[in-house]
């Protein structure tokens, strides 16, 4: 974890602040666009946001947290409690949205969503390469960073205040999408099922707040052999992974608990994973929130 101080607190929208975290020992570990940290609050929560501020300062991170209505105390107390000057904990960032090289780009972002699609923006412009941004809101008060956009790239910011406009044509932009460009997208689920029906999916890139639902078999029982340290732990069929661990004393850290952050991954040195993140595991690892064994064993580099 990176000792941070919070510098400022902002209004960035309605619902919305901007948070300003200025590194407490010196710099702080850089960052490409698409990366996210992980932020431990005061009380005893820690949240996942995606960093929205300028990769080249690395004096500051910058993140934007909308006040969420059902918030299980995450956003409800940042917006409520949390005060310039505090010390906070951050981890180092990790990036499961990285921006890939491409001729050309096309962004699309819903909401909150345009936070980590800010920077890509901003590197995307930096590279000298095509790149157009399409902005959906409620409305253009509700947008976060939404003048900050449009002062900064001008016409390649389309905003669309949905209340009054509708939602974007997503159809009408993939018909006339360019040869080779790539389209990144972030939103609610509902605007991500949208985009995801109307680009090819060899084009697309998309990243998710909440996880996609999915259907699985029944949660069976199994074991755990941490090869390092020789002991075996065993997962009883009502708990997961990294309940287990944790309470055998094997430190795994852990942010959304939901198979959608990465914070949790941990590398499989044996037997099948019945992989159910959102992230996408890459070979021989797996995220122990939400990730299982299909058969009895799992051997792990623990």
């Amino acid at each position: 974890m990176q000792r941070t101080l919070l510098d400022r607190i902002d209004p960035a929208a309605e619902g919305v602040v901007s948070l300003v975290l200025r590194g407490a020992d010196g710099p702080l570990a850089p960052w490409e666009p698409g990366a996210h940290v992980d932020l431990a609050l005061p009380n005893w929560l820690t949240r996942q946001y995606s960093l929205c501020g300028d990769p080249a300062d690395l004096g500051t991170y910058r993140v934007a947290v909308r006040y969420d209505r059902l918030s299980r105390g995450g956003s409800e107390y940042i917006h409520r409690f949390l005060r310039a000057g505090r010390p906070l904990d951050v981890s180092l960032p990790r990036n499961n949205f990285p921006l890939d090289p491409a001729p050309g780009y096309l962004f699309l972002a819903g909401g909150i969503g345009i936070t980590p699609v800010l920077p890509m923006l901003r590197a995307a412009a930096a590279a000298g390469r095509p790149a157009r941004l399409v902005y959906a809101g409620p409305s253009l008060a509700a947008m976060p960073f939404a003048e900050e956009l449009r002062s900064a790239y001008g016409d390649a910011v389309r905003l669309v205040a949905t209340r009054q406009d509708g939602r974007p044509d997503f159809a009408a932009l993939a018909a006339e999408l360019a040869p080779g460009t790539m389209v990144y997208c972030c939103g609610p689920a509902s605007m991500l099922t949208a985009v995801e029906a109307a680009f090819p999916a060899e084009r697309l890139r998309t990243e998710r707040f909440r996880p996609e639902p999915k259907v699985f078999g029944p949660d069976t029982a199994f074991e755990a052999a941490c090869a390092r340290s020789g002991r075996t732990v065993q997962v009883d069929a009502d708990e997961s992974l990294l309940n287990a661990l944790t309470h055998a004393g094997f430190p795994v850290s852990s942010g959304c608990r939901e198979g959608v952050c990465g914070s949790c991954e941990i590398a499989v040195l044996d037997g099948e994973v019945e992989h159910r993140d959102d992230v996408g595991a890459a070979e021989g690892r797996m995220y122990a929130c939400v990730s299982r064994a299909l058969g009895p064993r799992l051997v792990l580099d623990l």
